[in-house]
């Protein structure tokens, strides 16, 4: 399923009204360019499940935590794990956790991801800055459900 946003704001949009859909435990894989807007989603699925922090990359720390929305959200940049991979993070802690697991870049991890993923691709569209194609890939009539939520919001 795809949906073309024509700025940063639309892209928080959609992804505030997909944390409506998201339930604990999900884990949401987004892939996309440098600057494709990964971290712009995120900062939308915050906003949309009630966190009110600021939302940045966490490209130094691999991992943030934040706790203060409806569930927790554990936002991951596993950019720097190229050649190396996640299995002494203890990743499949937060996949099974009680939150919902956003992680930017997880070919670098993807040993260790789950079976369950809703993949999100963010493209960058030849000749315009601001605008998106946010592609959203499922692999489970969980994710299904979820999306098709998602279309009946938007």
């Amino acid at each position: 399923m795809e949906f073309t946003v024509n700025d940063p704001a639309e892209t928080e949009k959609i992804a505030r009204l997909f944390a409506q859909c998201v339930s604990p435990g999900d884990v949401i894989l987004l892939k996309g360019d440098l600057g494709a807007g990964k971290t712009t989603f995120t900062k939308g699925l915050a906003t949309g499940l009630g966190i009110h922090a600021n939302v940045k990359s966490p490209t130094f720390n691999l991992i943030k935590e934040y706790h203060q929305g409806r569930m927790p959200l554990y936002h991951m940049d596993v950019y720097r794990l190229e050649g190396v991979g996640g299995a002494e993070l203890g990743l499949e802690e937060y996949f099974n956790g009680n939150g919902v697991s956003v992680v930017e870049w997880p070919q670098f991890v993807e040993e260790d991801l789950p079976d369950e993923v809703m993949t999100i691709l963010i493209k960058k569209v030849p000749d315009n800055d601001r605008q998106r194609v946010l592609e959203f890939t499922e692999n489970s009539a969980h994710f299904q459900r979820e999306l098709k939520q998602l279309v009946k919001l938007i």
